[in-house]
C-alpha cells in the first residue's frame, strides 16, 4: 500500500509515520509537509533514510503539487495537515481557514479525481464545543465549535462528509481528545509546562486551572488510526478518547511533582477567549466495531513523556529558538 500522509512532520503525524513503518515495513509512505513552525524534520530523523519513506516539502493547498504526487499512485491519504493552536487562531483566523478548510478541499478534489481508495481525515473533539459537568461527546453530538480553530476543523469535516455523500469518496473522520507523548511542539500544554519547569520559569495556567481535558497517549491514537484506515466503514466517524479526564491544575501539579519543582511556579493568567470548560470523548463505537482499546496508563505515560522532554532538551530548545 502507498499512503500519502499530509502534515507528517508534526507531532501526531510523525508518530503515525514511525508507527506505520514499524508495523507495515513494506508500505510506501509519502510525507507532504509545509514545515511551518510546528513541523520539524528532526521528528523523523531516525527514519529519513528508510527505503519506503519519502519527504516532500509543500503546501496541501498547492493543487498542482498534490496532483503530481497522485500521478505516482496513491492508495490512501491520511490528513494531519492543519494549523492547530487555539490561541493562534484567535489572533489570525484567516490562516486557519486557508489551511484547514481550503487545503482540505484541494486534497478532496484530487482524491476524487484519482478514485482514491481511502481518505482519512484526522480531526478533533473541539468541533463539538464544550461540555457541562457530566456526559461525553459521541459521534452523534452536534457540532458547536467555539474557537476559529475548532470552526475550521468542523468545516473541513463537513467537506469530507459531503464528498462521501455527493461523490461516494471512501472517507472516514476521526475525532480525538488531547494527545500527549514525544515530539509535541513546546507551545502545547504538557511540553510547555515541562520546559518552563526545567528552566524554573513561571508556568502559565489559564483562568482557575479547572478546565478539563480527556488525555490520550499518541501511540494509542496511532493504533486507532491504523484500525480506521484499514477497517473503518466508509463514511463513518469514529471518536478516539481514553476517558481520562484531568484538570489543567492536576496536570501541572503532577509535572511539578515528577520534576521535584515547587508549586510556587504556578502562575494563573487571564483566561483564553471562548475557553471550553470540559471535553470528554465516548469511544464505544470504535471499541465495539473495530476492537480498539488504549494501552497506556496515564500516570506512567505522563511520567515517560516528562522524561522524554528531560532527555531531549536539545530537540525542544532548538524548536523554541526556531519559533
Amino acid at each position: 500500500m502507498k499512503i500519502l500522509i499530509t502534515g507528517g512532520a508534526g507531532f501526531i503525524g510523525s508518530n503515525f509515520i514511525r508507527y506505520l513503518l514499524q508495523r507495515y515495513p513494506k508500505y510506501q509512505l509519502v510525507n507532504l509537509d509545509l514545515l511551518t513552525y510546528a513541523g520539524n524534520p528532526d521528528n523523523l530523523k531516525d527514519i529519513e533514510n528508510h527505503p519506503n519513506y519519502s519527504f516532500v516539502q509543500g503546501n496541501i493547498g498547492d493543487q498542482s503539487l498534490v496532483e503530481a504526487l497522485f500521478t505516482d499512485g496513491i492508495d490512501a491519504l491520511v490528513n494531519f495537515a492543519a494549523e492547530s493552536h487555539v490561541d493562534r487562531s484567535i489572533t489570525d483566523p484567516s490562516l486557519f481557514a486557508h489551511t484547514n478548510i481550503l487545503g482540505t478541499l484541494v486534497l478532496l478534489e484530487v482524491a476524487k479525481n484519482h478514485s482514491l481508495k481511502k481518505f482519512l481525515q484526522v480531526s478533533t473533539d473541539e468541533v463539538y464545543g464544550s461540555l457541562g459537568a457530566t456526559g461525553c461527546f459521541t459521534e452523534d453530538s452536534p457540532l458547536a465549535p467555539n474557537s476559529p480553530y475548532a470552526a475550521s476543523k468542523a468545516a473541513a469535516d463537513l467537506l469530507v462528509r459531503a464528498y462521501h455523500q455527493t461523490f461516494q469518496l471512501p472517507i472516514n473522520i476521526t475525532r480525538c481528545s488531547n494527545n500527549y507523548g514525544p515530539y509535541q511542539f513546546p507551545e502545547k500544554l504538557i511540553p510547555l509546562l515541562v520546559t518552563h519547569a526545567l528552566a524554573d520559569q513561571k508556568l502559565p495556567i489559564y483562568g482557575d486551572g479547572l478546565n478539563i481535558r480527556d488525555w490520550l497517549h499518541v501511540e494509542d491514537h496511532c493504533n486507532a488510526l491504523d484500525l480506521v484506515l484499514h477497517h473503518g466503514k466508509p463514511g463513518e466517524i469514529y471518536n478516539v478518547g481514553d476517558r481520562n479526564e484531568q484538570t489543567n491544575l492536576e496536570i501541572v501539579r503532577r509535572i511539578l511533582a515528577y520534576l521535584e519543582k515547587p508549586e510556587s511556579l504556578i502562575h494563573f493568567v487571564s483566561d483564553r477567549l471562548g475557553h471550553d470548560r470540559r471535553y470528554a470523548i465516548d469511544s464505544t463505537k470504535l471499541q465495539k466495531s473495530l476492537g480498539w482499546l488504549p494501552q497506556h496508563k496515564f500516570d506512567l505515560g505522563l511520567q515517560e513523556t516528562v522524561h522524554w522532554y528531560v532527555k531531549h532538551q536539545d530537540w525542544w530548545k532548538n524548536r523554541q529558538v526556531h519559533n
